[in-house]
């Protein structure tokens, strides 16, 4: 189990760890071309389409959930029909965006404060990647579906060798054609469809044998399609949750001065680093919860989910002592700011709880998503966000940092306990069942299906 574990784990890491490096590049190509608008033109297009982006992360959670339970039934039928539903639902959503790109923008802009350069230079970048929102939609469902079939490598491969390409194309577009801020844009719309590219050809030499069981006319059948809308609605709205808390936790800073705000941005990345650890070990359950679920095998899903608490707990506590001994130090390499740097250390300490706060709520995500409980996982989220809210409101004056800390730390440790609570379903014949008669409302089962 531990190596099922790791094998899941680890590619997801990787490819975790990947993602921020596309906007990292971008930053460090427009960085020495000098004009520090274009510096901010990249920031906030890339935060306008993660933003964006984030609210169609369903595409990528709910394929991997509904696939992996068609995995274990050996279900091909099954396997193939949430892929063209994923990659379907994924090119009308992308279709969406682009024909409401112009409100979109304004939309935007007219919440972002900005410059009027800045603005110029970002509506550039924005109305070039745009048209990489086909590519990325598309590839959310392929990362979801190879997770689902158990194989977190190619998600990984495909995720380097964006990077390369994007790093690459933008070179050449920027230094090489004279291009700026589009010139960056254009490179990583070229490696947007690049990747989708990659993922096409992977499941062209991997998965053939699985051609017999493409049938798009009865995979987008309204029957077929109400239980990939009703769990990708529940995540849905966990997302604008999510979204809601993160979004409000930033601005909460940044009404309290420059300064806070330096301090929240520099301790939220020990918390994204510790984030992106947590998320391959959710992967891993989204694979191995969904299998088992949909092999009705109680047994092995008790065993996976107790191993992944075991990694949870030891990350959690290998992760306190680090950052209990090296924190500060790398701090200090994100920023040589000595009144950052001096102000964090009355905030520090709540960082050191966040590994065992926040664990279980990452690892319980991932387990509801395989077992496409995802109702459990909504309401959850929901009672966390509404005590973030209510701490917050209910207790701030003049430590308001101290309890935006209190109130997010409180709200990742919540999550945790109702999931641990309301998912204990999961664990039952019955739900087993309810399961399996979803998956087929008819109730025939083929050989070839179980």
């Amino acid at each position: 189990m531990n190596r099922k574990i790791l094998r899941l784990a680890l590619p997801s890491i990787v490819s975790n760890i990947t993602v921020p490096l596309l906007g990292l590049v971008d930053v460090t190509i427009v960085g020495h071309l000098g004009e520090t608008a274009y510096i901010g033109a990249i920031a906030v297009g890339g935060l306008l389409f993660t933003i964006l982006y984030w609210n169609f992360g369903f595409l990528r959670m709910g394929t991997s959930g509904l696939t992996s339970q068609a995995y274990g039934r050996k279900d091909a039928a099954g396997e193939m029909r949430v892929l063209i539903q994923a990659v379907s639902v994924g090119l009308v959503s992308a279709l969406s965006i682009l024909i409401l790109q112009y409100p979109v923008e304004r939309l935007a802009f007219y919440l972002l404060d900005t410059s009027p350069e800045v603005e110029q230079y970002a509506l550039t970048y924005f109305r070039v990647c745009v048209w990489g929102a086909p590519a990325v939609l598309t590839m959310y469902g392929f990362k979801g579906w190879f997770i689902g079939m158990q194989n977190s490598r190619f998600p990984m491969y495909i995720a380097i060798a964006v990077n390369i390409i994007n790093i690459l194309g933008s070179l050449c577009f920027v230094f090489g054609l004279g291009m700026k801020v589009e010139g960056v844009a254009l490179g990583t719309v070229v490696a947007e469809y690049s990747g989708l590219l990659m993922a096409l050809l992977l499941w062209k030499k991997h998965y053939k044998a699985l051609r017999p069981w493409i049938r798009i006319r009865g995979s987008l059948h309204w029957k077929a399609m109400r239980r990939f809308f009703a769990v990708n609605r529940d995540i849905f709205l966990r997302t604008v949750c999510l979204i809601a808390v993160t979004t409000f936790f930033t601005s909460s800073g940044a009404r309290q001065g420059n300064i806070i705000l330096a301090v929240n941005t520099l301790l939220m990345q020990l918390f994204t680093l510790f984030s992106y650890i947590m998320d391959g070990f959710a992967y891993a359950a989204e694979a191995l919860a969904g299998r088992y679920v949909g092999a009705c095998n109680l047994p092995k899903l008790r065993q996976a989910v107790r191993y992944l608490f075991g990694w949870g707990i030891g990350l959690s506590a290998c992760f306190t002592l680090l950052y209990g001994i090296g924190g500060k130090i790398f701090l200090s390499l994100l920023t040589n700011d000595a009144e950052v740097i001096r102000a964090s250390a009355d905030y520090f300490y709540w960082v050191l709880a966040i590994p065992f706060a926040g664990f279980a709520a990452f690892l319980w995500d991932g387990i509801l998503i395989g077992a496409t409980a995802t109702r459990q996982m909504l309401w959850a989220m929901a009672v966390a966000a509404m005590a973030f809210f209510f701490i917050y409101y209910g207790f701030s004056g003049r430590t308001d940092n101290h309890i935006l800390w209190l109130a997010f730390l409180v709200y990742l440790f919540l999550r945790g306990v109702m999931q641990t609570v309301w998912g204990q379903a999961i664990f039952t014949v019955k739900y087993l069942q309810t399961v399996k008669n979803k998956a087929f409302p008819e109730g025939k089962i083929s050989d070839q299906q179980m």
